[in-house]
C-alpha cells in the first residue's frame, strides 16, 4: 500500500513529543508499504518553524520515513492564532500536500488531535477518489466542553459537531485509540461495525533495558510530557505543596519534578516559586530518542487528568506506556475504567482533579516499601509488552487499512 498520514502533530525522534504515527510508518514500511506522514511545519510544543522562508512545503525523510511538512503561521497559547494555524494547516493539505506526495496514495488517514486536518484529509481522499480511514485521537467537541470549560452553546463548539458528524458518516473505517467510542460514533451516524482499537503504545526497540531503581535516601518522582490545560499540571504543583509541608515525617527526601513544555508551563513554575516550592523542579523537554535515559532516573511517576466525563471513551496517555515501559510505579489521577495502571497493578489510581489524592497516593507509594514498588514497576512493563507494543498495533493498524482497501488492493500484504 502507498499510505498517506495526516497529522498536524506529527513528530520524528529527535524532536520531543508522542512518535506515534512515526514508529507505525517505520513499522509499516517494514511490513513492505509506502508511507508519507503529512505534518505542520510549525511545532506545537516547541514553537519553532521547520519549512525554510519563500517555502509552502518541506519534503525530508526522518530515520527512513517521509515527512511533508507544511508551512503554517506560529502561534502562542490557545487562542485564535492557534485557530489560524489549524485552518492553514487544512487549507494547505488541499492545495500544497498533492504536489509533495510523490505516488498516489492507496488510502488516506486522517487523525484528530484537531478536527480540521482530519476533515482536509477527508476531502482530499474524495478528491483522489480512494477510501478513508479517521483516526480518533481526542473527541471533538466533547474535548472542549468536558476539559476546556468552553460552553456547549460556543459557535466553535457547533462548528465541530457537524465536522464531527461529517468525519464519522464519510468515513470509510475509522481507527480509534479509545476503546469505547463506538456509542457516540454511532449516535453521530457512523458505523460502529467499522472500527478498529489501536491504542498508543511503545517501540520497545527505542527503551533501553530496564535497570532497577536503588533504594536510596532520595525519592524521586517524574513526569514528562505536554504543560497543558488537559494535563491538569496545577493537582501536581498543589500535591507537592501538601508534600513539602509533610516533609519532615515522610520515610525518604521526595524529589518532584515535571519535565516537559506546552502553554501551562510558564504559569506553572510562577505558582511553584509564590509557594516556595523546593521540592519541585521543572525541566525542559527532551527529543523522544533521549527521554528514556531522563526517565531511568526516576523511582516513580505522576500522571493527573481531568476529571471529566470525556474519559468514558478511554484514555490513551503517549506517556503513560513511556513511564510503564521503564519498569517504574506510576500514580495516576483519572476516572477510567481501562486505566492501564488500574489494569496492570502497575501503580495507583487515585481521585482526579485532588491534590489531596495525589498528595496521599505518593505517600502510599513510598510506604509500600521498595520491594513492592519494584513488584508494581514488574506488572507495568510485563503489562506493556503484552498489550501496547507498537509492532503488534502497527499490524492492527495495518489489518484495519487493508480490511478498507478490500481484497486484492493492499499491495505487499494484501494476500
Amino acid at each position: 500500500m502507498n499510505i498517506l498520514l495526516v497529522n498536524p502533530y506529527a513528530l520524528a525522534p529527535d524532536q520531543p513529543g508522542g512518535t506515534r504515527h512515526f514508529s507505525l510508518a517505520r513499522a509499516l514500511a517494514r511490513m513492505g508499504h509506502s508511507v508519507v506522514i503529512a505534518a505542520s511545519g510549525f511545532d506545537h510544543l516547541t514553537r519553532t518553524a521547520s519549512v525554510p522562508p519563500g517555502e509552502p512545503a518541506r519534503r525530508e525523510a526522518r530515520e527512513g520515513v517521509a515527512f511533508v511538512r507544511l508551512r503554517t503561521p506560529p502561534y502562542r497559547g490557545n487562542g485564535a492564532g492557534r485557530l489560524w494555524n489549524m485552518l492553514a494547516f487544512a487549507r494547505s493539505v488541499g492545495t500544497v500536500l498533492p504536489r509533495y506526495l510523490g505516488a498516489r496514495p492507496d488510502v488516506v488517514v486522517g487523525s484528530s488531535p484537531h478536527p480540521f486536518g482530519a476533515r482536509a484529509a477527508l476531502h482530499l481522499a474524495r478528491r483522489l477518489g480512494v477510501p478513508f480511514v479517521l483516526e480518533i485521537r481526542d473527541v471533538w467537541p466533547q474535548s472542549l466542553t468536558d476539559v476546556m470549560g468552553v460552553s456547549p452553546r460556543h459557535p466553535v463548539v457547533w462548528v465541530l459537531e457537524r465536522i464531527e458528524r461529517e468525519l464519522y458518516r464519510g468515513a470509510d473505517h475509522i481507527v480509534t485509540l479509545l476503546p469505547r467510542v463506538a456509542g457516540r460514533v454511532a449516535e453521530r451516524g457512523g458505523d460502529p461495525g467499522a472500527i478498529t482499537w489501536v491504542p498508543n503504545g511503545i517501540d520497545l526497540a527505542m527503551v533501553p533495558p530496564v535497570a532497577e531503581p536503588r533504594d536510596g535516601d532520595t525519592f524521586t518522582v517524574m513526569y514528562a510530557g505536554s504543560h497543558g490545560v488537559t494535563n491538569a499540571l496545577d493537582v501536581l504543583v498543589d500535591a507537592a505543596a501538601i508534600l513539602q509541608a509533610r516533609a519532615p515525617r515522610l520515610p525518604k527526601r521526595l524529589a518532584l519534578v515535571m519535565v516537559g513544555t506546552g502553554p501551562e508551563k510558564p504559569r506553572l513554575e510562577a505558582r511553584a516559586r509564590s509557594l516556595g516550592l523546593a521540592n519541585l523542579a521543572f525541566r525542559p523537554p527532551v527529543p523522544k530518542r533521549d527521554v528514556y535515559a531522563l526517565l531511568a532516573q526516576a523511582d516513580a511517576f505522576w500522571v493527573s487528568s481531568a476529571d471529566a466525563g470525556l474519559w468514558e471513551h478511554g484514555i490513551s496517555f503517549n506517556k503513560l506506556y513511556d513511564f510503564m515501559a521503564m519498569g517504574r510505579p506510576t500514580v495516576i489521577g483519572v476516572r477510567c475504567s481501562t486505566n492501564p495502571i488500574l489494569l496492570s497493578g502497575g501503580g495507583l489510581t487515585v481521585l482526579p482533579g485532588s491534590a489531596q489524592a495525589m498528595a496521599e497516593g505518593i505517600e502510599r507509594l513510598l510506604a509500600a516499601g521498595h520491594g513492592r514498588r519494584l513488584a508494581m514497576g514488574a506488572k507495568a512493563r510485563n503489562f506493556v509488552e503484552a498489550n501496547f507494543d507498537m509492532r503488534r498495533l502497527a499490524e492492527a493498524f495495518e489489518s484495519a487499512l487493508l480490511e478498507t482497501l478490500g481484497p486484492g488492493r493492499g499491495g505487499a500484504h494484501a494476500s
